[in-house]
């Protein structure tokens, strides 16, 4: 039997690498010159090192660019590197966003969910593609992180929603798999997804485990 009354479903949202493309190489080659470190794209950089921490508002932008560079930082550096590493996330997947803002015109409701200091959220506080979602939930002002299972129960707490009525995208295998075992609907992204297709995909799982 189908179900014709079922409550709405979220739609939740990972920032970088989903609505943000990946930093070029040019954008390194400019927070390397500003920090004096090379290669902080590298998985094992003090850039990566020391960001879950910084994503957690563990660290002060001052403390976290002081252990990146590995020396002292005064407010105003580490004020500069937070600008040069926010506009390094800032390029936006236009693909992306076309499906969001056709989500967003059949009334359905949208939220973020991402890994960000407070430094980035503050700079894209404004910013036009955060108009199209409800919510936006950010690691440091939660002062928990993906994959944490508590991060998603925080979310689905505020969000008032049933595990089974969101989708969550993200390109960390991590991040979905925590998501699946609470319950959500968790959907792998990479820079080839169709995104249209994917959801579609979603909603057609999704819509069968309901009836």
């Amino acid at each position: 039997m189908t179900r014709t009354d079922s409550p709405r479903r979220w739609y939740l949202f990972d920032y970088g690498n989903v609505i943000s493309t990946a930093p070029t190489p040019q954008d390194w080659d400019l927070l390397a010159e500003a920090t004096g470190v090379d290669r902080l794209q590298d998985p094992g950089s003090t850039y990566w090192r020391h960001r879950f921490a910084y994503d957690a508002g563990s660290l002060t932008s001052d403390g976290y660019w002081s252990l990146v560079c590995g020396d002292r930082v005064g407010p105003l550096r580490a004020g500069w590197l937070d600008i040069l590493d926010a506009n390094q996330w800032s390029h936006l997947n236009l693909e992306t966003l076309d499906v969001l803002e056709d989500l967003d015109a059949r009334g359905e409701r949208l939220a973020v969910l991402s890994n960000m200091p407070a430094a980035m959220a503050a700079q894209f506080a404004g910013a036009p593609w955060t108009k199209l979602f409800r919510h936006t939930f950010f690691s440091s002002a939660l002062q928990l992180v993906k994959p944490a299972p508590s991060i998603f129960e925080r979310v689905l707490a505020e969000l008032a929603a049933d595990p089974g009525l969101v989708t969550f995208v993200d390109d960390s295998p991590a991040n979905v798999a925590t998501a699946k075992d609470l319950g959500i609907h968790g959907l792998l992204f990479d820079p080839s997804s169709d995104l249209s297709r994917l959801l579609a995909e979603g909603r057609a799982v999704s819509g069968a485990l309901q009836e």
